[in-house]
């Protein structure tokens, strides 16, 4: 047998103490892979991101094209860096996260989103963990928490932390779909950990739960379809064909993690502030119809719906409502036809159109068309589902705006 050598010794003391204070920490597991795994992994991880954007599935993330040549390779983010830290912590729930789709009346905002901001607490930790090994080994070292154009996924993959799997989610054996992942890039040399390989088999329960089939194959994502990016990253008005599908998702969708076989081996999260609080446990879509900006940015302050801002988040809000069958929403809809958004504006006629009694529709549908100027919205009213009883008299043009 071939005697180590003292370099790989050296490597691998040096990874044992990382992972040593990861734990420490916090984290719940950690792995290391070489900063260019991705250039020998056995899938093409470059090539899967060359797809996606050349098939427009990115939809409106610009970022994705702009930094294309970066995200594809970590040397090209930081060419001194030689090996990658990648850290995962747990945010599985407590309770089944699909339950809240048979209860119409509230909002279901993803399990990720439900407590404090991930990046916030991801990136202290991992920060404290940099300082460590930069203090004990002397080497360069740089922090990411979805920060950066960093595959951060394929590289999980690489260094043994689960594998991306059939819903492009890394999925673990021992956590299951339920991680959030950081990576420290440090000009050290560690001792790899051996890549992940595939656990998902013939199962498909993630691709036939989907609502709005965005997945054109397995391992395929096209977000333009994807419900957790039509109502989180999509910046303008969602398409019809989506928003019955779309239910009571208000910020993100779970379904493709929550039908995961590999769930039964994941225990709830034993990080606290991941726990939804009550301004976020998927609330009364009444409430939040009543939110102006000021309301929307105090009730969630510190978490990730933050980030969406206030008009697209009514603007998914009323997408819930119009799936409600709740007519005693009405009278908040009615005020959200006169909202400064063209985005809230639109989807109050999409849920007034499915709510309003035909009268009190087409009365509105007339009052709106004779003052808005918005085309997307004017499209809206004029495309809106005219039911029985409802006139079918073409509403007055707005007046036209002078030369």
């Amino acid at each position: 047998m071939k005697p180590t050598s003292p370099p790989a010794v050296a490597q691998a003391n040096a990874a044992g103490r990382v992972k040593d204070a990861a734990r420490a920490l916090g984290f719940d597991d950690v792995r290391i892979t070489r900063a260019d795994a991705l250039r020998s992994a056995p899938y093409d991880a470059a090539g899967a991101l060359d797809s996606f954007i050349d098939n427009g599935w990115h939809g409106d993330m610009d970022w994705m094209e702009t930094h294309r040549q970066r995200r594809r390779d970590p040397g090209a983010l930081w060419p001194e860096a030689r090996s990658i830290v990648m850290v995962a912590q747990s945010y599985a729930p407590a309770t089944d996260p699909l339950a809240i789709l048979g209860v119409q009346t509230r909002g279901a905002i993803s399990v990720y989103a439900q407590g404090k901001d991930y990046h916030d607490i991801l990136k202290s930790r991992l920060k404290q963990l940099a300082r460590q090994h930069a203090a004990e080994s002397g080497a360069e070292v740089k922090v990411f928490v979805d920060t950066a154009p960093l595959m951060e996924k394929p590289l999980a993959a690489a260094a043994g932390l689960g594998w991306q799997a059939k819903h492009t989610n890394r999925v673990s054996r021992e956590h299951g779909p339920w991680l959030f992942l950081g990576a420290l890039l440090t000009t050290a040399e560690l001792a790899p950990d051996e890549p992940a390989s595939d656990h998902c088999g013939s199962c498909r329960r993630c691709l036939a739960a989907c609502p709005t089939d965005a997945f054109p194959q397995p391992y395929r994502l096209d977000a333009r379809r994807c419900i957790a990016y039509l109502t989180i990253e999509h910046k303008g008005h969602i398409a019809r064909e989506f928003r019955e599908p779309i239910a009571n998702r208000v910020f993100g969708c779970d379904d493709c993690l929550a039908v995961c076989p590999w769930n039964k081996f994941a225990a709830t999260s034993r990080e606290a502030r991941f726990a939804a609080r009550a301004e976020t446990d998927n609330p009364p879509i009444g409430d939040l119809l009543a939110l102006d900006d000021a309301a929307f940015r105090t009730r969630f302050a510190g978490t990730p719906v933050k980030r969406t801002g206030r008009d697209r988040f009514v603007r998914n809000v009323l997408i819930a409502a119009g799936n409600s069958a709740d007519a005693a929403l009405v009278p908040r809809i009615l005020v959200l036809l006169d909202d400064a958004s063209p985005l809230v504006r639109a989807m109050a006629v999409w849920a007034l159109s499915r709510l309003a009694p035909c009268g009190d529709f087409e009365r509105e549908r007339r009052r709106a068309l004779a003052t808005e100027q918005d085309a997307d919205v004017i499209a809206e009213w004029r495309d809106a589902s005219l039911r029985d009883g409802t006139s079918t008299t073409p509403a007055p043009d707005r007046p036209e705006t002078a030369q």
